[in-house]
């Protein structure tokens, strides 16, 4: 079994660091690379303290940097996996990260502990992966959007599902 990524730099990353990564997500609702400016306007921090961060966030691994066409940031998974085990922490639904026991098309599967020490089981999605490329067309996830990122993609089929198995528990 295998850790998820390096989850102790989550420690490292500070408050306003976790704004930007928010801002590179958000940003990627319209651009595939989101412009440095762009970035800084949505965090509403100051454009020299947004290039020391994206900095950090780029050496974590959290963001990729594009400057052939343009200067630009994207997430990597890692990086989506960060914010969504933030919001996890801070919810209290996730207090440790154990090993990974799952491999699929779709996605990874981690044991993790919440705040009550309970076991549970982590599902991060993982569309776009070689086996699965077709899911843009299968899959009715991006509704009306031309272009979405493979991450987008697999946030709304993450919520998909959770809403289905949310249904599910409620009929049990």
């Amino acid at each position: 079994a295998e850790y998820m990524g390096d989850v102790t730099a989550l420690r490292y990353i500070s408050k306003d660091e976790f704004r930007v990564l928010t801002g590179v997500e958000q940003g990627m609702k319209n651009h595939e690379y989101v412009p440095t400016e762009l970035i800084g306007s949505i965090s509403g921090l100051k454009h020299g303290g947004i290039k020391r961060m994206l900095g950090t966030l780029h050496k974590f691994k959290l963001i990729h940097h594009e400057s052939r066409n343009y200067d630009g940031y994207k997430l990597t998974s890692l990086g989506y996996d960060f914010l969504a085990m933030r919001a996890l922490v801070a919810q209290g639904a996730v207090t440790a990260v154990g090993n990974k026991i799952g491999v699929g098309k779709e996605s990874d599967i981690y044991l993790v502990t919440d705040d009550e020490g309970r076991n549970l089981v982590l599902k991060l999605h993982r569309l776009g992966r070689v086996s699965f490329r077709n899911v843009k067309t299968h899959r009715d996830y991006h509704g009306h959007r031309k272009n979405a990122s493979w991450l987008y993609l697999g946030r709304l089929a993450a919520l998909k599902e959770f809403t289905y198995m949310k249904v599910r528990l409620s009929k049990k």
